[in-house]
């Protein structure tokens, strides 16, 4: 099975954000763009963006929320993009180069736990956006932030809680292995092992990983013992049908920087006839519409007293 790792090279983050993230498909990475541009916007909107501010871009990835302070505030608000993959950092130089605002950015290489290279009390807000579910260590990367930001500031996060998705897994795991389902059918056993290559499918496994082992609770405590006051966190759940895409697509993207493609499972976990048999059922209710995702967004913001 390929495993779920803590360890991912910072290539495969590049690769997740700039490929798997949209499945190399240029109408669905417009798509997620649209989408991931309004989580940016509430984002900038709790740190009440204005000009003249330094603002920390932690975690910056492509620079989507540093880009688009730049264009809400003006020439003059000054961004520090952090990020631990240097392929990201030269691309996110590059970007800023062709838009013509390299002069208003400063782009350190480091991770969030430690902000390496970034004074105390030097930063009038800071973000992140997708960025703390995947650090280790959330307490230092609260304490990170507490020490950057200058007395007065705050900070604004968006992170996704993929706790449920983990736990969806491991009640599979159970029903599979008490063989709750018609067991001369092969489609839930296979299922299984497919969902687990993405997300882990014990209780064990989701407490020692990252994206899976917090709820939005934690998150707060975390800014408490930070010493953040003014803390504001909101939770957002929508349910909706999956978005039409097209098989081949979804097939080349991966929920999670952390998780192989499905394209990458179906060729590493599964003989040829299961991938068939599989790939078909899991295709038919696909492409019926019918399928709901959920997705769950936690928008927290806090103040440096």
């Amino acid at each position: 099975m390929l495993p779920l790792t803590n360890n991912v090279t910072h290539d495969n983050w590049s690769t997740w954000i700039l490929r798997q993230r949209h499945g190399d498909d240029r109408a669905h990475e417009n798509n997620v763009r649209a989408e991931i541009t309004r989580y940016a916007d509430r984002v900038l909107d709790y740190v009440r963006l204005r000009p003249g501010m330094t603002l920390a871009d932690i975690g910056t990835g492509d620079g989507l929320v540093g880009f688009r302070a730049i264009e809400r505030a003006g020439v003059s608000i000054r961004v520090l993009m952090t990020d631990i993959s240097a392929p990201l950092l030269r691309h996110t130089e590059a970007t800023a180069r062709s838009l013509g605002v390299s002069g208003q950015c400063a782009f350190i290489h480091g991770s969030a736990e430690n902000l390496e290279g970034m004074a105390n009390d030097a930063v009038d807000a800071a973000t992140m956006r997708a960025v703390l579910a995947y650090v280790e260590d959330k307490p230092a990367a609260m304490r990170a932030l507490y020490r950057i930001l200058k007395p007065g500031a705050r900070f604004a996060i968006a992170e996704p809680i993929l706790r449920d998705e983990a736990l969806e897994v491991c009640m599979l795991k159970r029903l599979v292995d008490t063989r709750a389902f018609n067991t001369e059918d092969p489609f839930f056993p296979l299922l299984l092992r497919c969902r687990a290559a993405q997300f882990p499918d014990t209780e064990e496994k989701a407490r020692a990983l990252p994206i899976t082992n917090y709820g939005e609770r934690d998150l707060v405590r975390f800014a408490i013992d930070a010493g953040f006051t003014d803390i504001h966190l909101e939770l957002h759940i929508e349910v909706r049908t999956e978005d039409s895409l097209p098989w081949e697509t979804f097939l080349r993207t991966s929920p999670h920087p952390l998780a192989p493609s499905l394209e990458e499972v179906f060729e590493n976990e599964f003989t040829h006839d299961e991938r068939v048999y599989l790939e078909a059922r899991m295709r038919a209710i696909f492409e019926s519409g019918t399928q709901l995702g959920a997705e769950r967004i936690v928008y927290l913001t806090a103040k440096k007293p």
